[in-house]
């Protein structure tokens, strides 16, 4: 069996912007697939070309085993795509939004009504089917845009930044859905910029900056790839942290802030450095209230890979379909 998606070399470029420098990538049936990084990466062009909204300037593509220049057409009949921004009718109902995508898509009335109802009854919409999208939250669009996109069962779903500007709530909703589409079968490339997305999501992920593949594998491998482990410290007496964080980068090198201000985070390479750090502390009568060693994050991964953290940068050039 074919692979769902193939890219060799492949290129874009938005005047003397380079958007893509050059992606290979190969996503198994089935999976559900991450491109994670900032934005400015490449991700939405990424998309933008598997889906054939745009031709890419050279390299090639393959989708669900149709190439996306040659056989667009083909492709478009397999593969499903929602947007970074809901794109139903805030005018119309939820229920009459499904209807309207599955008229289109060669429903008869009753059929695309069933349909409507089915999908609005599985994404939890079923209580404000005949309610105007105005007055639904974001969360709830975002669920029946997705829901919009499955009216047709594809092979392939595309999703872009899903989950961005939701609340934690109605994010880990879109979670739920990811799942369960996924495992119907379909297989899901998702791009992110939320690290924990990716995480928890993705059976393998592609890291992507500005244009370029710099790392590929699964949560687990690209974690291994950076070695290591942290040690995280709380302090008994946060007044006393320059003091420790002294102590620290004596014998750990670079230091960095925990997650307040009473903590601190630096690499292990050794086990042994553990002993060594909190007898170094205690000899200096600095008290530790807790400590515990935890293998790399991926934002840690990230930062490694880049030399900077996941943070949003610019967005990518707009270019019409």
């Amino acid at each position: 069996m074919t692979a769902a998606i193939q890219t060799r070399a492949l290129l874009k470029s938005y005047g003397d912007t380079r958007a893509l420098s050059g992606i290979d990538l190969n996503v198994e049936r089935g999976a559900v697939y991450g491109l994670l990084g900032p934005n400015g990466a490449g991700k939405t062009t990424t998309i933008r070309v598997l889906a054939t909204l745009i031709r890419p300037d050279g390299g090639s593509a393959q989708v669900l085993g149709h190439d996306v220049v040659e056989e667009a057409d083909k492709v478009r009949a397999k593969v499903s795509v929602t947007g970074q921004f809901a794109s139903v009718d805030e005018d119309l109902t939820g229920m009459e939004n499904l209807v309207l995508v599955a008229r289109l898509l060669g429903f008869s009335w009753r059929g695309a009504r069933l349909r409507a109802a089915e999908l609005l009854e599985a994404f939890g919409l079923g209580e404000a089917a005949r309610r105007q999208v105005s007055t639904y939250s974001g969360g709830m669009r975002r669920r029946l845009d997705i829901a919009a996109s499955l009216v047709v069962t594809s092979e392939l779903l595309f999703l872009d930044e899903p989950t961005t500007g939701l609340d934690p709530r109605s994010r880990n909703q879109v979670w739920d859905i990811v799942r369960a589409i996924a495992a119907e079968g379909t297989t899901v490339l998702l791009t992110t910029q939320y690290l924990e997305e990716a995480d928890r999501l993705a059976d393998r992920l592609a890291v992507i900056d500005h244009g370029t593949l710099i790392a590929e594998g699964t949560s687990r491998e690209l974690k291994q790839s950076v070695g290591g482990r942290t040690l995280h410290l709380r302090l008994g007496d946060p007044a006393r942290r320059g003091e420790a964080e002294a102590v620290l980068q004596g014998i750990l090198g670079e230091v960095n802030a925990g997650v307040d201000s009473e903590s601190l985070a630096a690499k292990i390479v050794h086990d042994d450095q553990v002993t060594q750090t909190l007898s170094a502390l205690g000899a200096s009568g600095l008290a530790v209230a807790e400590f515990n060693l935890a293998p790399p994050s991926l934002d840690e991964v990230f930062f490694a890979l880049t030399g900077r953290p996941a943070e949003p940068s610019a967005t990518e050039p707009e270019a019409a379909p």
